[in-house]
């Protein structure tokens, strides 16, 4: 059964940063946190496997980002092999398809490093308890993927578009301005400028310097792009 806030919560730290693991060692400290003892720590995915299976610690906080490998695996192996504890990411990246792998990995929470000390004291024993938890920088998130599925790669969002957007785009990430492409295409300004609105909304995202980049970095990725190719 899950922990309760009516005995000691037994906790391991995991976290690749001895000056981040201190320094929650120095706030679970604090007397209103009394009932939330640290048992461990960990600073990588086969420490926090093999900690975890000596201490069988109720609440695992859990950072994303390891040096042999990433927090979503220890989540799933820990989660497979003690199905008792409950394991709380704590990071300090947003990013839907974190937020979306850490949910697919079993995570009981999602949780940012700029949360406050009482709240983290409360979301260790919320989470203990068998709630689950979520900053609310990331609840509108988690509601998206509800609503509409996992995240796309930005190879999928390339995919999305025409023929026609395609060579726009690639005019942007040469760094034209909208009267060179239309030039350059044969088009009206206006026509291009609702090519561009269509490619950032089919690419979830605001700014020509992001498209530049998304296609810059994913133009070579086979297969490169959809059926309208």
């Amino acid at each position: 059964m899950p922990a309760t806030a009516n005995k000691v919560i037994t906790i391991l730290l995991v976290d690749d940063s001895e000056l981040v693991r201190t320094g929650l060692k120095t706030l679970l400290a604090n007397p209103s946190a009394a009932h939330l003892q640290i048992v461990g720590e960990a600073s990588s995915v086969a420490t926090a496997i093999a900690e975890c299976a000596r201490l069988k610690p109720d609440v695992v906080l859990l950072d994303i980002r390891l040096p042999d490998g990433s927090g979503f695996e220890a989540c799933r192996q820990i989660l497979a092999r003690h199905s008792e504890t409950q394991v709380l990411i704590l990071t300090s990246v947003i990013d839907d398809n974190l937020v979306y792998e850490a949910m697919s990995s079993g995570a009981h929470g999602y949780l940012l490093k700029e949360i406050n000390p009482p709240a983290l004291y409360q979301a260790i024993i919320d989470v203990a308890a068998g709630k689950f938890i979520l900053d609310p920088a990331v609840t509108t998130r988690v509601l998206n993927f509800v609503r509409h599925g996992a995240p796309q790669s930005d190879t999928d969002k390339l995919a999305q578009l025409s023929a026609q957007e395609r060579r726009v785009l690639a005019f942007v990430a040469e760094g034209k301005t909208n009267k060179e492409i239309a030039e350059q295409m044969g088009l009206s300004d206006k026509t291009v400028k609702n090519y561009l609105s269509n490619i950032f909304e089919k690419l979830q995202i605001s700014r020509r310097s992001q498209a530049a980049v998304l296609y810059t970095e994913n133009r070579n990725t086979p297969p490169p792009f959809g059926p309208n190719s």
